[in-house]
């Protein structure tokens, strides 16, 4: 159809630009850089394709379409404004919603909410009349523009009208605009873009009223629980308004937030009549989007936002999952004896947006926040599920502050673990895995014929590897390639991944405006081999094997040389960030340049924050309780590798268990190739053994045995890896410090592993002797 068409042109012209811009960069750095196997890349090659990639983010700003789309899926058009403009009116229903005898359900329900909007067909006009007098116009157009087939023609002046007029139409339709501005499935770059400068501030409502709702809702009057209170409050949006106080009991200074009265009522009828549209629209040919289902989606989370005590159960729940790991995430405490369903207390927070500091380490702010959005995306599955620069504070003790916990996401194992086979399947380019992959991760339904997708998908991946390893494919340039897949096949992008794509797209457009060069793969590659090596759930560790073996039998040293130094890198980061003297050099420097002449000071934010920081556990002793837990990241003093530690640490077993294996095949290769050579240089090669055991299929075995192609690679693998393990950790080796390091584990692993090598070693060379006599070629 006409919609669907013009949307695939759409696509097509921003592939056939990536396409040129492509070309033109591959051209520019030269063959040398085009022909790289996709493996990992030396120094050299990487600096190539940091210049490959800023060259083309120069063009990509020079093309409009291009550069909008990547504003959207950078958030770089939300207004994030703190106030609403004066002339800005919310219409609610103001309506009791426990009369007659039933009320309105807590957590979505459209069929209850059906029946409770039934009942009242009076309230429900009324608020159509509401919608109708605003957006009367509006919906004519839309009307119109489906009959015409001109909804992608329309697409922009329509996001431009809805978002001129969505604020007056209630809570609903300014959360179900917002959802809608992260959807390049859904809208074009143009109307996302239109769509992110919706503002979510409004007018607050009279103080009297929010003071009569805290009284019912935390069963006290305000001054029995807050010493002060500010008079106005500091911020007010579609759900409710923030003020600032103080807490009687502690005197600790605290932010107040106030639900908006009538909001559940709004939303709910809002939803019926969303609904009922939705229903409508099945039954017009050009609509082929199942609108009813995606609003059940998007209706549910919503329901979740409008539960205060959900959202600082939500809060709690992250900042416990990210304490050990990343000290320096702030997350806001929240005071559940003050908190109720429609009043959250929480800790106050001085602090400046991210976006907007020019303090040195924003950086590495960003470098933590990837990390963070990173553990909550491939290990705790809860995922924040509402990030915009607005959310994400720079705190003055140089910590990054995450806020606002009213959406999560929670992410199954299912997805956890498919990501991490896809990236392996990807650096493999093994694209009928990749194929499988896409309905795992939940891009296409189950059941759909594959054969189709796989010729054009493995076109695409090929065309972004061109240049170099996984590590280094662009992202953004794939994501437009693959646009046009979606309009083609039956692609969705499900709604975690629209989550994802803001999250990061947010952090990288923040660290592109100090740092041209950010490479977000940079910051993500270590933690994912973190994950790889050290986690010891079945599919990891098969995704693990994959990735340095893919479907063959000899491992790829170049590859787990690349993920030891990935893994080396993040438990670096992590233990600086783990480190008391940074953290208080960090507080000295931000106490001493907020008041220079060339940076402002920092204006307060009415946000959350948790009371006061906690020193930072030093890093830890290089000898504790348990020797080989204590090996992995330690001694920054150390000469040994962390790699090398981190074999011999308790958390490198598996890892170990595959050295062991390799090792004893190295160890075979080596003696063969040592016996073949002996017997080449004594004149032997020609000589036979005979063979004079009963039902022996060869008579005679050669004096120098064969040696394949698969024995000199598994040799050279094998002294790749133990020449990179005794490097040291600059370069240069101290055996004596070293062994120093490592005495502590060294008798223990000796009687574990040299009997084990043995033995392996032993069954090997018996199995193939007996395969050389017994088995026919």
């Amino acid at each position: 159809d006409d919609t669907r068409r013009g949307r695939r042109a759409g696509a097509m012209a921003i592939n056939a630009r990536f396409t040129r811009l492509r070309s033109a960069t591959w051209r520019g750095e030269g063959s040398r850089t085009k022909n790289r196997r996709v493996t990992r890349m030396a120094s050299a090659s990487t600096d190539a394709m940091q210049r490959q990639m800023r060259a083309m983010r120069q063009q990509v700003e020079d093309d409009d379409q291009l550069s909008t789309l990547m504003r959207g899926l950078r958030g770089q058009n939300i207004d994030d404004r703190d106030f609403a403009e004066e002339n800005v009116r919310m219409q609610l229903v103001e309506i009791d919603s426990s009369y007659e005898g039933d009320a309105l359900p807590l957590v979505y329900d459209p069929d209850q909410i059906a029946a409770y909007w039934s009942k009242r067909p009076v309230a429900v006009m009324t608020r159509v009349l509401q919608l109708m007098s605003i957006a009367g116009g509006f919906f004519s157009s839309i009307i119109v523009d489906l009959i015409t087939g001109n909804i992608e023609k329309n697409d922009v002046l329509r996001a431009r009208q809805i978002r001129e007029i969505v604020t007056s139409l209630g809570p609903a339709y300014i959360k179900l605009g917002q959802a809608l501005s992260i959807r390049p499935d859904i809208l074009s770059p143009a109307a996302m873009n239109e769509l992110q400068q919706l503002c979510d501030k409004v007018p607050s409502y009279d103080n009297e009223i929010a003071m009569e709702l805290l009284r019912q809702e935390l069963g006290k009057d305000w001054q029995e629980i807050y010493s002060e209170l500010s008079p106005k409050p500091v911020a007010a949006a579609s759900l409710g308004q923030v003020y600032k106080g103080r807490l009687r009991s502690t005197g600790e200074a605290v932010a107040v937030k106030v639900q908006r009265p009538y909001v559940l009522e709004t939303v709910s009828v809002d939803l019926y009549v969303m609904r009922r549209i939705g229903f409508a629209l099945r039954k017009v040919p050009q609509i082929t989007t199942d609108v009813v289902g995606l609003l059940d989606e998007w209706a549910t989370r919503f329901f979740e936002e409008l539960d205060y005590v959900n959202e600082g159960k939500n809060g709690t729940k992250f900042a416990e999952q990210m304490a050990e790991d990343l000290p320096q995430i702030v997350v806001p405490k929240t005071y559940s004896e003050y908190t109720s369903r429609k009043v959250l207390t929480t800790s106050w927070l001085e602090g400046e947006k991210l976006s907007q500091s020019t303090a040195d380490d924003v950086g590495d702010l960003v470098n933590i926040g990837v990390i963070c959005y990173l553990k909550q995306l491939l290990d705790t599955g809860f995922f924040h599920a509402d990030p915009h620069p607005g959310n994400l504070i720079r705190t003055p003790d140089g910590r990054l502050a995450i806020l606002d916990f009213g959406l999560m996401t929670q992410v199954s194992n299912d997805i956890k673990y498919g990501m991490i086979e896809a990236i392996s399947h990807l650096i493999h380019r093994d694209y009928e895995a990749i194929v499988q992959d896409f309905v795992t991760l939940e891009f296409i339904p189950e059941g759909v014929d594959l054969s189709p997708i796989l010729p054009v998908l493995a076109k695409v991946f090929d065309q972004a590897l061109e240049g170099g390893g996984a590590k280094n494919i662009n992202f953004q340039e794939l994501a437009a390639d693959l646009a046009q897949i979606t309009f083609d096949y039956p692609f969705r992008i499900p709604p975690y991944f629209a989550l994802i794509i803001r999250a990061i797209g947010v952090l990288e457009g923040i660290a592109l405006v100090g740092n041209p060069d950010f490479a977000l793969v940079d910051e993500a590659y270590p933690y994912l081999a973190k994950r790889l090596l050290t986690d010891n759930s079945p599919r990891l560790r098969k995704a693990l094997k994959y990735m340095v073996y893919g479907r063959g039998t000899v491992f790829d040293a170049d590859r787990l040389i690349d993920l030891l130094e990935a893994f080396e890198t993040f438990s670096a980061n992590a233990e600086s960030s783990k480190s008391v003297g940074k953290h208080k050099d960090k507080v000295e420097s931000d106490r001493t340049s907020s008041n220079s002449p060339f940076r402002p000071p920092l204006p307060p934010f009415g946000f959350p924050t948790p009371p006061a920081l906690p020193a930072p556990s030093p890093a830890r002793a290089f000898l504790g309780t348990s020797n080989r837990a204590s090996l992995a990241g330690t001694n920054s003093n150390a000469e040994s590798r962390e790699a090398l530690k981190f074999i011999f640490s308790s958390e490198g077993e598996f890892f170990r268990e595959f050295l062991v294996d390799e090792i004893v095949r190295g160890i075979d290769a080596v003696s063969r190739l040592q016996a073949n050579s002996t017997a080449k240089t004594l004149g032997l090669e020609n000589m036979y053994i005979p063979v004079l055991l009963p039902g022996a299929v060869k008579r005679a075995l050669p004096v120098g045995p064969e040696v394949s192609e698969e024995d000199k690679l598994v040799v050279e693998n094998v002294s790749k890896i133990l020449a990179f393990l005794a490097s040291g950790k600059n370069g240069h080796l101290d055996t004596a410090s070293v062994v120093s390091e490592l005495m502590p584990v060294l008798p223990e692993l000796a009687t574990e592993l040299l009997p084990e090598v043995s033995s392996r070693l032993v069954s090997r060379t018996a199995a193939r002797t007996i395969r050389d006599i017994y088995v026919r070629e």
